[in-house]
C-alpha cells in the first residue's frame, strides 16, 4: 500500500516534524484525560478498501501489541490500523501537532475500532505489563500459548439418571498435548482415555456402577491438562453426575426367562443379537474387582439399556394378575418374582432390588439356572360365598371356600406377595372387645402385614368370621401351603 506523512486539517492528518511541548488531551476513543506522548499517523490506502489511516504507537511500560505490519523504526512499535469519523482523527491530530519528534503514538489504551455498515467491530490492545502478565498467568498461558479452557463436560454438571454404560467427554478449546495428565474419574473406574481433536473420552472396561454419583475433575496448572504448545487450564473444573438404577424391565426379561413370571420374554431380530452379546460363562463381580470380562460389561450394557423384544402371558391366568403387569415399572408382579428368587438361591427375602440381587440373577441366567418351584397365584374373593382359587403355572389346582374378615376388622383388598411362611404357629393378637387370643393354626403363609392364609377350626366356611385373615379348612389348607411359596401373589378382591 502507498503511505505518507501529511497534515490535512479536514481529516485529522499531520505532519512529523512539528514541535511543541506536551499536552494533555482527551483521546476520542477512551474519553478520559491522558499525558500525550510524542505521535504522528500516516495515511495509506489498504489493498481492495476504501483509504485507512495507520497509526504507530509504542506504549513504554506496557505488553506489546500484536503487530499487523511493520514500517521503519523500533523493532517495538506496533501498527494499528483504525477507520473512524474525521471529527475522531483529527482530535488525536490535535495532539500530535503540539509533540517534537513526531513518529509514536501512546494511548493509555489502544482500540480499534472497524465501522462497517451499521456494525461495529472492536478490538482492545494495551495493558500494563505487569497486570497483563498476571492475567496472562491466570488465563493459562506459558511461554505465550493460547489459554486452555474446557468447552463441556458430558455428562453434564448435575445430570442425573445418567446411562452408565455411555462414555464420558470432556471437550476443550484445544487438542491435548501427547502426554499430558488426564481428567479423574472417581470413585475409580478401569477404563482409559483416548483423544479425538478437542474431545477426549473415556469409555469404562465395564459400565458405571449403576445407582450411584460419580465426579469429573480436570486438573489445572503446572501439572494439569496441557496443549501441544504448552497452552494450560487456568482453574481445576470439577463435574458430578449420578447415574441411573438399572431397568426394572431388564430384571423382568431375565426373571421371565429364569420361569420366575408368568410370562414369557423373547427378544426380537436386534435384541436377540443384543442379548447374544451378553451370554456366555458366569458373571464376574465386576464392581468388587473380581473382574470385567466382555460378557460382565454387555449383561451391565443391557440393565441400562434393555434388548427389545416381547413379553407374552401363559395362558390361564385371571384378569385379576394380567391386569397388573407393566413391563417398564416395578410392580407387585416383579417383586413377587424377586422375592421367589431370593427364596430359592437362599438370599433373605426382602423384595428389594439390590446389585447383590443383579449379580445373582445374571449368574443365574448365564447358567441357565431356571426356577423350580414354578409359578403360583392365588385369589380370594369376598363375595358369596366367598372362595380361595389358586393357580399353578396356569392351572387351577385349589378351589375351596373361605373365610375373610368381620366388618370391624377386615380382610384389606388389594395384591399382595407371601412373605413369611409357617407350618405351625401359635397366633397371638386382640380381640375387638379387647381381650387377647392366642390360637394354635396350621399352614401359615402371611402376605399383608398380620393376614396369613391359614387353617383355622370353623363350624362353616364362605363368609366373614375371622379378624383379617383367610381361613380354609384344614384339608384345603394343607393342599394350599406348598403352592404359597415366597413371592407368590394373594389377590383380596370384593
Amino acid at each position: 500500500m502507498a503511505l505518507g506523512l501529511c497534515h490535512r486539517r479536514g481529516s485529522g492528518i499531520v505532519g512529523a516534524r512539528r514541535q511543541g511541548r506536551p499536552a494533555t488531551a482527551r483521546s476520542p476513543m477512551l474519553g478520559a484525560r491522558t499525558a500525550a506522548p510524542p505521535v504522528a499517523s500516516l495515511i495509506g490506502r489498504l489493498p481492495g478498501s476504501a483509504p485507512g489511516r495507520i497509526i504507530v504507537g509504542r506504549l513504554p511500560g506496557y505488553a506489546p501489541g500484536r503487530i499487523i505490519s511493520r514500517l521503519p523504526g523500533p523493532a517495538t512499535a506496533r501498527i494499528v490500523i483504525s477507520r473512524m469519523p474525521a471529527q475522531a482523527a483529527a482530535r488525536i491530530a490535535g495532539a500530535a501537532a503540539a509533540q517534537p519528534k513526531a513518529r509514536i503514538v501512546a494511548l493509555t489504551t489502544v482500540i480499534v475500532a472497524i465501522l462497517a455498515g451499521t456494525g461495529t467491530y472492536t478490538l482492545t490492545h494495551g495493558r500494563p505489563a505487569a497486570a497483563a502478565a498476571g492475567a496472562r498467568g491466570r488465563a493459562g498461558r506459558m511461554g505465550g500459548a493460547a489459554a486452555l479452557r474446557v468447552i463441556s463436560v458430558t455428562p453434564g454438571p448435575g445430570a442425573r439418571l445418567v446411562n452408565g454404560a455411555e462414555p464420558v467427554q470432556v471437550a476443550f478449546s484445544a487438542p491435548l498435548a501427547a502426554g499430558s495428565p488426564m481428567p479423574i474419574l472417581s470413585p475409580s473406574v478401569a477404563g482409559s482415555w483416548q483423544s479425538a481433536g478437542h474431545l477426549i473420552v473415556f469409555t469404562p472396561a465395564v459400565p458405571l456402577r449403576p445407582d450411584s454419583r460419580f465426579t469429573v475433575t480436570i486438573p489445572a496448572g503446572r501439572g494439569g491438562v496441557r496443549t501441544a504448545t504448552g497452552g494450560l487450564l487456568a482453574r481445576t473444573v470439577t463435574a458430578h453426575f449420578s447415574t441411573r438404577a438399572w431397568a426394572p424391565r431388564r430384571l423382568a426379561e431375565l426373571l421371565a426367562q429364569l420361569g420366575y413370571l408368568p410370562l414369557s420374554w423373547q427378544p426380537d431380530h436386534l435384541g436377540e443379537q443384543a442379548a447374544a452379546s451378553g451370554s456366555g460363562p458366569g458373571y464376574p463381580a465386576a464392581w468388587s474387582g473380581g473382574g470385567s470380562g466382555s460378557s460382565a460389561a454387555a449383561q451391565a450394557a443391557l440393565a441400562y439399556s434393555p434388548p427389545a423384544g416381547k413379553f407374552r402371558w401363559d395362558p390361564g391366568y385371571p384378569a385379576a394378575l394380567t391386569s397388573r403387569w407393566q413391563p417398564d415399572a416395578f410392580t407387585v408382579i416383579l417383586r413377587g418374582a424377586v422375592m421367589a428368587f431370593e427364596s430359592e438361591h437362599q438370599m433373605a427375602v426382602t423384595g428389594v432390588v439390590s446389585q447383590a440381587l443383579w449379580d445373582a440373577v445374571l449368574r443365574a441366567a448365564a447358567a441357565g439356572r431356571g426356577n423350580r418351584n414354578g409359578y403360583t397365584y392365588a385369589l380370594a374373593s369376598k363375595g358369596s360365598p366367598e372362595t380361595l382359587t389358586i393357580w399353578h403355572d396356569g392351572q387351577v389346582v385349589l378351589s375351596s371356600p373361605a373365610n375373610t374378615g368381620i366388618p370391624i376388622a377386615p380382610t384389606a383388598d388389594g395384591t399382595f406377595p407371601v412373605y413369611l411362611r409357617y407350618l405351625f404357629q401359635i397366633m397371638r393378637g386382640t380381640n375387638p372387645d379387647g381381650s387377647s387370643y392366642a390360637d394354635p393354626v396350621s399352614f401359615v403363609a402371611y402376605f399383608d402385614g398380620g393376614e396369613a392364609v391359614h387353617y383355622f377350626p370353623r363350624g362353616s366356611y364362605g363368609f366373614q368370621q375371622s379378624l383379617g385373615c383367610v381361613e380354609l379348612p384344614y384339608a384345603a389348607a394343607e393342599q394350599a401351603w406348598p403352592y404359597l411359596s415366597y413371592g407368590s401373589l394373594v389377590t383380596v378382591s370384593g
